[in-house]
């Protein structure tokens, strides 16, 4: 049975997309969440960082941004600036049922 065992691949893991709303200070410290704890920190830290980033080029560059929404392929991501921090919601564009 062991030789069989060579050709067995593992099941592939599915990931839900992450769902809610992440509010994150001007630091990049999540001070309030409404997600999953199945989603990791690193992959919220990630997106507060990034959001920020645009805010904070936004201001360098003096175009007046205080809200953006990003579209992807299965996630829609909506932030608003918050005196140097950001709220940003989550949104799957389209939910998955995996008992249908």
């Amino acid at each position: 049975m062991g030789f069989l065992n060579l050709f067995s691949k593992p099941a592939p893991g599915v990931q839900v997309l992450p769902s809610g709303t992440l509010t994150v200070d001007r630091n990049n410290q999540i001070l309030a969440t409404t997600i999953s704890s199945a989603c990791s920190q690193e992959v919220l830290q990630e997106i507060g960082d990034q959001v920020l980033r645009l805010f904070r080029q936004a201001r360098t560059a003096q175009l007046p941004l205080s809200e953006l929404t990003l579209h992807f392929s299965s996630l829609k991501i909506t932030a608003r600036e918050l005196r140097g921090g950001a709220i940003i919601f989550l949104a799957p564009k389209h939910s998955f049922n995996a008992f249908s």
